[in-house]
């Protein structure tokens, strides 16, 4: 009868262990199965296909002979040919632009045009006369930093920046003593590339465009009249 009573009592303590033991088992085992068919659906000699993220192409801009372009660090310049050129054993095409304001000619690959832009629509200039005619910001920042910034937008080639450059550093009058020798520097800098640029759009005289821009910007003396 003793031995009766041990072994049931060994049989209510083991099973619930085992039960538990196996259901935990069987679970894991479901959810290994369930996380493989996710991840691997493929075959033992497959490998799996990495997706590379395609890089929107570049829009290629074609220009011809004669065309005006503008380079960001020199300004409006004239296309005067197209010609080849074999360097080690590799044809490569370019560009010869002529920058009048600087006397340069620039040698630039068809293939690095990324830098050259097509001059200004009329539109484009029309609201570069709007943001010339607007009040300059005044920041209270260090003028080295400042010189920095209008630096970066002068050659930047983004002429809605440049007319921003020539509007802030602007002090609607042409005496010296009104702005430091960097100040000044900056401004005709700034003044000349948006001027040129207004010349080749509107295909107007110089001095016209002057004219149009000082009175934006509310000059009370002329650029013409500089010392």
């Amino acid at each position: 009868m003793t031995k009766k009573k041990k072994t049931k009592k060994t049989k209510k303590v083991k099973i619930p262990k085992k039960t538990k033991i196996s259901k935990i088992k069987t679970k894991a085992k479901s959810d290994l199965k369930i996380f493989n068919k996710k991840t691997t659906n493929l075959g033992p000699d497959e490998k799996p296909e990495i997706k590379k993220i395609k890089k929107q192409p570049t829009e290629k801009r074609i220009y011809n002979l004669k065309d005006h372009v503008v380079y960001p660090k020199h300004g409006v310049g004239k296309i005067t040919a197209i010609e080849k050129a074999t360097v080690g054993e590799i044809d490569i095409q370019f560009y010869k632009i002529f920058i009048e304001k600087e006397k340069l000619t620039l040698t630039v690959p068809i293939n690095q045009q990324s830098k050259l832009r097509h001059i200004s629509s009329i539109n484009q200039i029309n609201k570069c006369v709007s943001i010339l005619k607007t009040k300059p910001k005044i920041k209270r920042t260090m003028w080295s930093r400042r010189a920095q910034e209008y630096d970066q937008k002068i050659n930047s080639g983004k002429i809605y920046e440049l007319a921003e450059v020539v509007k802030d550093l602007n002090k609607n009058t042409d005496i010296i003593a009104d702005q430091s020798y960097s100040e000044r520097q900056l401004f005709e800098k700034a003044y000349e590339r948006l001027k040129s640029e207004f010349e080749a759009v509107l295909k107007v005289s110089p001095e016209d465009v002057q004219k149009k821009m000082d009175k934006a910007l509310g000059r009370t003396v002329t650029l013409e009249n500089r010392e």
